[in-house]
């Protein structure tokens, strides 16, 4: 049903990430329509590269882009910076946190995820999850912090300021890992004179018994071997028990002492997708949806992107990637303009066109194509940089990005080494001891554990 006060289409959409600018991209322009996109930020993150900017490869406002510039030529597009509170999926309806209602007649969930921290204790207040911008921006600064405080006093050392436990092994994890190994051996060796940096320890924990799982065996033994290579200790098939502010514990017992732990272990549902019982949910507390992306038994409501389950071509829900978000946004937007074309909603169709992940420099693994043929090193280096260079949004952002690239490459000189948040890098370091100190460790350095080389 059309707008009572100018006759056009009014759709709703919440989120700015890929599904729910995919989606607007695609209504943008369009006549008949007009679109109001709410989101709690002003800006379109290129969540992919959040750990180069955690690392110091790229500054954060290299992979934020302005909604309002985005959509400036679009006067059919309004932008709302606010933050939803509430959603009414049978009348359509988004209510602000500050107040404000705002009701289409088709409404477009695409809020995103959040991490998932699987209820493991203490994760919620001392890991750092790299979900934003915000979180990229706080983890750079704690991962600095604790250089210039080891750096004042190396003492610390003994309690763990140099070691780093990244939980997940996933593409995020991985990515962090070796970007964090670049950083600290290739650059902050050389800028921390008085500081023995070649003590720091990186260690990538995952209950699996693979990194990146959804890749191929010898993708698995190639990853495990770059990271070893890189000095990244590598424990599989035991579980994060526990995080203090000190410490990490794992599954077998282990106590790993450290003053950064990164987590990317996983995510579930944005908080918007629980605040209505009037939509299904299922694993990871997404919203169910029908082939067509529109949510059973409610009309014209679509989940696209993280916050919905989509099913793909097995019947099993498709992953929570960038690829899929912004598929899915485009699609729903053509399902939407379906219905006043006179045409029916056609079924989602992914287009898997494969998978990447960067393992540091020089180094990548790909598996592209329907037949995911398998490139490694150099030439998937090559594929993944030029990739995420085309997908960015923002020529200015583009430019910027590759110019930052050649020069971590060439030089291996890092970027934006700026402590910003002083409030994440001041530590209490008297405070924490693990619960049972001392368990397996025969050195303040490094805790054994189950250590891999699949090489």
């Amino acid at each position: 049903m059309p707008d009572a006060r100018d006759g056009r289409l009014h759709v709703v959409v919440v989120g700015g990430g890929f599904a729910g600018v995919g989606c607007v991209r695609r209504l943008a322009g369009e006549d008949g329509v007009r679109v109001t996109l709410i989101d709690r930020n002003n800006y379109h993150q290129f969540q992919p590269l959040l750990y180069q900017v955690a690392t110091s490869q790229l500054a954060s406002t290299t992979i934020a882009f302005s909604l309002r510039k985005l959509f400036r030529r679009h006067p059919n597009v309004d932008v709302k910076m606010a933050e939803v509170g509430e959603i009414d999926p049978a009348t359509r309806t988004v209510v602000t946190t500050d107040g404000q209602r705002h009701t289409g007649d088709v409404l477009v969930l695409a809020a995103g995820s959040q991490p998932n921290f699987f209820h493991t204790p203490g994760a919620d207040r001392h890991a750092f999850p790299l979900y934003s911008l915000e979180d990229a921006v706080r983890l750079r600064s704690r991962i600095i912090g604790v250089f210039e405080a080891a750096d004042r006093d190396p003492a610390l050392l003994d309690r763990g300021a140099l070691n780093f436990v990244v939980v997940g092994g996933g593409p995020t994890g991985v990515e962090m890992a070796g970007a964090l190994a670049d950083l600290i051996h290739e650059t902050l060796t050389v800028e921390y004179h008085d500081l023995a940096v070649t003590a720091a320890r990186i260690h990538i924990v995952d209950l699996g018994h693979s990194l990146l799982g959804p890749f191929s065996a010898t993708a698995h033994d190639y990853v495990a071997k770059v990271l070893t290579r890189k000095g990244v200790e590598i424990h599989l098939g035991v579980a994060v028990t526990d995080i203090g502010a000190g410490h990490v514990t794992l599954g077998d017992g282990t106590t790993i002492r450290t003053r950064c732990v990164i987590w990317g272990g996983g995510i579930m549902a944005a908080p918007v997708a629980t605040t209505a019982d009037a939509l299904p949910h299922g694993h990871g507390g997404r919203i169910e949806v029908l082939p067509d992306l529109t949510v059973d038994g409610v009309p014209d409501v679509y989940a696209v992107g993280d916050v919905a389950n989509i099913p793909g071509a097995a019947g099993a829900a498709l992953p929570q990637l960038g690829s899929v978000a912004l598929q899915s946004g485009t699609w729903a937007a053509e399902n939407i303009l379906a219905g006043p074309a006179g045409r029916p909603r056609r079924p989602f169709r992914y287009h898997d066109k494969g998978i990447m992940a960067m393992i540091g420099r020089g180094a990548a693994i790909a598996e592209v194509g329907e037949r995911r043929r398998e490139l490694h090193g150099l030439p998937a280096f090559g594929a993944w940089l030029g990739v995420h260079a085309v997908l960015m949004t923002g020529v200015r952002n583009r430019v910027e990005t590759f110019v930052d690239w050649c020069w971590d490459y060439l030089t291996r000189s890092r970027g934006p080494q700026v402590l910003d948040r002083a409030d994440v890098a001041r530590i209490d370091w008297s405070g924490d001891e693990p619960a049972a100190p001392g368990v397996g460790e025969p050195s303040p350095q490094l805790t054994p554990a189950a250590t891999t080389d699949a090489g």
